[in-house]
């Protein structure tokens, strides 16, 4: 999920607009988290990559019997 969509419950507003401390504190922190290798990867294109690799791995083991 991305903080773009997230509403604060302390102030009501969109996370990303940081209006109070609670906003601010959980934009960084998510900021922090999304530092991952797979951060900028879509959850549809992670499911596309996991297809292929089970396809591939298929085949492998279809050529090796």
């Amino acid at each position: 999920m991305t903080y773009d969509r997230l509403v604060c419950a302390n102030c009501a507003a969109p996370v990303t607009e940081g209006r109070c401390p609670v906003c601010r504190a959980s934009r960084e922190r998510m900021r922090e988290q999304g530092q991952g290798p797979f951060a900028g990867i879509s959850p549809a294109a992670l499911a596309a990559l996991l297809v292929v690799l089970l396809a591939a791995l298929a085949l492998l083991a279809h050529q090796t019997v």
